[in-house]
């Protein structure tokens, strides 16, 4: 049974964003090595200024097959709070297990989400709920892979449980076997039904991983905006062409602050 209603803390009051919408999280999907990271942080402060609030990489990365790039680890965590000292930006990574909720309140990581490939799992998010009691951290909470509304507020619920206030959501879209045009499938009325039963919640949209390719991403930023989504979730790398994992969807900084003109 689902609860009714979440006790959480209103976005405008986590000390995260700055105050006008739409709200931005921009950043390479992983982080790869110390230049990139510290690089893509530099070129996206330079390009967006104060719209850009967080800045989003890729710690540890789950990957479909064996022997892909699956991410530097909790040694790169100080590589992060070594480009919040420098630009000023708070930082967000991804974690999939307790371990890794422990590893980020320890460095004093600003925000957490939790992908689309944990967030069904409700194993994995009660290790991570169990991390996080006590903590005042942020979490973002992707929705499933599968279009699946109950795992996604399951995975809600078994955070609020523990004591976790600041709560938001992000729409990445779901997997298809009939999607031809997109990576994955916007399922839009998947969010639409998520946000009905927890209005009070913050709902970002994250067109990196349904476009699959930069060239799709304008066009879904405008419907989102348009359906009254929060804000923004969007891979950005100073060298897409380069990049470890997700190349074809990361946007560069110049290329993502032109944008978001073109959304005004």
């Amino acid at each position: 049974m689902m609860m009714a209603g979440l006790k959480t803390v209103p976005l405008a009051d986590w000390g995260i964003f700055p105050a006008d919408k739409p709200w931005l999280i921009a950043g390479p999907c992983s982080v790869e090595s110390e230049l990139q990271i510290a690089e893509t942080a530099r070129q996206l402060k330079a390009s967006l200024g104060d719209r850009l609030g967080v800045l989003r990489a890729g710690v540890w990365k789950l990957r479909t097959h064996p022997g892909g790039f699956e991410g530097v680890g909790a040694e790169s965590l100080p590589w992060l709070l070594r480009v919040r000292r420098e630009t000023g930006l708070k930082i967000c990574t991804e974690v999939i297990c307790g371990d890794h909720v422990r590893a980020c309140l320890d460095a004093g990581v600003d925000m957490i989400w939790i992908g689309a490939r944990t967030t069904p799992n409700p194993y994995l998010v009660q290790d991570i709920a169990d991390a996080l009691q006590g903590a005042d951290i942020p979490v973002l909470v992707k929705n499933p892979i599968g279009n699946d509304l109950e795992l996604w507020s399951g995975a809600l619920e078994r955070l609020a449980c523990r004591g976790v206030r600041k709560l938001g959501l992000v729409h990445r879209g779901v997997s298809s076997l009939t999607e031809k045009h997109f990576r994955n499938d916007p399922a839009w009325d998947l969010a639409a039904r998520m946000h009905a039963l927890y209005p009070e919640l913050p709902i970002l949209f994250d067109p990196s991983h349904i476009a699959g390719m930069t060239a799709y991403i304008p066009a879904l930023c405008r419907q989102a905006l348009d359906k009254g989504f929060d804000g923004l979730m969007i891979e950005s790398h100073y060298r897409p062409a380069e990049a470890l994992s997700d190349a074809a969807q990361q946007l560069t900084p110049a290329d993502l602050s032109s944008l978001l003109e073109s959304l005004k």
